[in-house]
């Protein structure tokens, strides 16, 4: 999700949920992302994604902006929407279950994504997960591209 302010463009990236990244801040940040189900497109996958992580719907207007790979060799195909986080929003990721500690025997629930906020491009470029930079760059010269006349 995209939203063109007066002091430049806004991006949405989250934040994985978990033990793992809880301290983990500059280079862990990411868009909402997941794996299709069977018979399902890329884009539907990527809208349902949105809504399970974030909790509310995308725009039904979206651009593709491609794909990258991960460093792990995870390909990550991603589309762009304009919009704006509701000023009540409320984060209502889905969970999952984990053993945490390690070998500990306990099963703890943790969402799936533990924030979701909207970045300037400047502060996104850090935040974002390395592999997935090329999304912010595609999606500022898709503005550029198609949305010549900035919104105040």
């Amino acid at each position: 999700m995209f939203s063109r302010r007066a002091e430049g463009l806004a991006v949405l990236l989250v934040h994985p949920g978990g033990p793992f990244f809880r301290n983990k801040d500059l280079g862990f940040w990411t868009i909402p992302k997941g794996l299709p189900e069977r018979g399902e497109t890329l884009e539907a996958a990527a809208r349902r994604e949105f809504v399970e992580e974030v909790g509310i719907a995308p725009a039904e207007q979206c651009y593709s902006l491609g794909s990258v790979t991960q460093k792990a060799g995870k390909e990550v195909h991603a589309w762009a929407f304009e919009g704006e986080l509701p000023a009540d929003f409320v984060l209502c990721a889905q969970t999952f279950p984990l053993e945490w500690p390690p070998r500990s025997g306990r099963m703890q629930i943790f969402p799936e994504v533990d924030q979701a906020k909207m970045f300037l491009l400047e502060e996104a470029r850090q935040k974002i997960n390395a592999a997935q930079s090329a999304f912010l760059d595609r999606v500022e010269a898709l503005i550029l591209a198609e949305f010549k006349s900035p919104k105040p």
